[in-house]
């Protein structure tokens, strides 16, 4: 069981889908493929469709405080324009159509956090990722939504202190999942007795990183944590704090896909990772079926 006995009845569905399934998988920003928008809920249908256990959004914020599924920083690829969605009103968001994966004005609309909660369905979570500096307006929305208790998932970076501040003091314990560079960001998340830690997800540059290491692994899982590894294959983002193709090592969405998936997804499973996210879920989890079976 991962987390506090004290929180067991909220991350029963969690608990329950990781005994059952062993290895789940989250789905980066929903699937987007074709005339389907990343971060909406018709990619989180897709995603579904194709074997999600989880889906995972990312918030803005409009200047009217209403809260967005989408990635900063994308507004061009996505809404053709350089204007960033945090300077936009609801009503202006709302009403724009997003380009698609052609370069095409789609038909389809941007979601609110509202519009993902209302459509979640039972038994599949949510991850909520780059929200962290917005935890106040996102508590408000979740507190409204019973569901939102066991069904979804914050995270936040351990230098997050004000967000971590924020969950220590809510008295509605949601899951959280620290994302961790070092063994002592895990040690540091776990010093915080009030916030319903319940996983890590670790980043790692090259397999010689400690949080890569087997032994490394098992202590995390010994200190009552799952594993999470971002299986995507990014390309160069050129920033200092994300100098790198891939988030564990070599073990990425590419190799898995162009080559064969023993060589990343596999040995994510054999490492013993319990949520593997990808930008490629069918053919996950086609190859978490044929290893079932083995």
């Amino acid at each position: 069981m991962y987390g506090k006995r004290e929180y067991a009845q909220i991350n029963a569905l969690l608990n329950k889908k990781l005994e059952e399934k062993k290895h789940l998988i989250a789905v980066h920003r929903g699937s987007w493929h074709g005339n389907i928008i990343q971060n909406t809920v018709p990619s989180y249908i897709a995603a579904i469709k194709m074997g999600a256990d989880m889906v995972e959004c990312d918030l803005e914020i409009s200047t009217d405080g209403k809260l967005f599924s989408f990635h900063g920083n994308h507004e061009q690829d996505v809404l053709g324009t350089t204007k960033p969605i945090t300077m936009m009103s609801a009503a202006e968001i709302k009403s724009i159509t997003p380009h698609n994966c052609y370069t095409l004005i789609s038909d389809m609309r941007l979601n609110t956090l509202e519009e993902i909660l209302d459509f979640l369905p039972e038994g599949i979570l949510l991850n909520i990722d780059r929200s962290w500096d917005k935890f106040p307006q996102v508590l408000v929305v979740l507190d409204r939504y019973p569901k939102a208790l066991t069904h979804v998932l914050l995270k936040a970076p351990m230098k997050a202190t004000q967000a971590l501040e924020i969950l220590q003091k809510h008295p509605v314990k949601y899951m959280f999942m620290p994302i961790c560079y070092t063994a002592a960001d895990v040690e540091a998340a776990l010093s915080w007795q009030d916030i319903n830690t319940v996983g890590a997800e670790i980043i790692t540059s090259t397999a010689q990183d400690e949080l890569y290491q087997d032994a490394v692994i098992a202590d995390i899982h010994n200190k009552g944590l799952f594993c999470w590894v971002n299986a995507l294959s990014l390309g160069d983002y050129g920033h200092d704090y994300l100098p790198r193709r891939s988030l564990f090592g070599d073990l990425a969405d590419d190799v898995s896909v162009i080559q064969n998936p023993d060589l990343g997804w596999g040995k994510l499973m054999e490492k013993k990772i319990d949520i593997i996210q990808t930008d490629w879920p069918a053919i996950l989890r086609d190859y978490r079926e044929q290893r079932s079976k083995k």
